[in-house]
């Protein structure tokens, strides 16, 4: 009775007391494990060429009430670290069938993915405007640190970590094909330098002559002089 007097008085004047707030002028701050429906990130301010998802599908072949929906495109387009990625064409959630289990952003291996804490989603149809496309799914990064910022900021530094070992090795590669270059034109000069002076690089072999084409034997002065002899008439039949 005494504690149940404390709150009722209390509720009054204390406003972590207060049991009811006057929703929706004023809000209860929500907590950052809450979630809802699935959205996607990008960076940047370009949906399209920001987007992180690179259409691999794990996340609609995962999905247990089966309602996400990939398309692939046909052109690739740079990820964050400037490698060619596909990217999703076509990206549909069906939120009517959604259950906010949070196996697709578990699987996710490109922190394309989240949960969103959205949950004012109420429509005048009950059909397609359950039904989220890429454009309405797409949202920047920005909203991913506002409503988790831990799972935000963790995101963000792996990301640079991977950017930046990327980078590094791209740079390395590079260096190690001038090395090589460098080193091959040093020993190409060494060659050349190594060599007696005067002396001339040997001759290319010669081709092989073509085979002489066989002369037709002309006939002889006496054939050619000689007449020719005229058929023997073919003897008459007897009658």
């Amino acid at each position: 009775m005494v504690e149940t007097a404390r709150n009722f008085v209390g509720s009054y004047h204390d406003a972590a007391r207060l049991t009811t707030v006057e929703y929706p002028e004023q809000r209860i701050p929500l907590k950052e494990a809450t979630r809802q429906f699935p959205f996607l990130v990008f960076d940047g301010t370009d949906p399209q060429a920001g987007l992180r998802c690179v259409a691999c599908q794990i996340c609609e072949k995962e999905c247990p009430p089966k309602c996400i929906y990939i398309e692939k495109s046909t052109t690739k387009k740079p990820d964050y670290i400037g490698k060619p990625q596909l990217f999703p064409a076509v990206f549909d959630i069906d939120t009517s069938v959604c259950m906010s289990c949070q196996i697709c952003v578990e699987v996710c291996p490109f922190e394309a993915i989240k949960m969103d804490n959205e949950f004012e989603l109420s429509t005048t149809d009950r059909f397609g405007g359950l039904l989220l496309t890429k454009k309405e799914l797409a949202k920047p990064n920005a909203h991913f640190h506002k409503i988790h910022p831990t799972d935000a900021a963790e995101v963000d530094a792996r990301l640079a970590a991977d950017k930046a070992k990327a980078e590094a090795k791209a740079k390395a590669d590079a260096e190690a094909k001038i090395k090589a270059a460098a080193e091959a034109k040093a020993k190409s000069a060494a060659a050349a330098a190594a060599a007696p002076i005067g002396s001339a690089a040997p001759a290319a072999p010669a081709p092989a002559a073509a085979p002489a084409a066989v002369a037709k034997a002309a006939p002889s002065p006496a054939l050619a002089a000689a007449p020719a002899v005229a058929p023997a008439p073919k003897p008459e039949a007897a009658k």
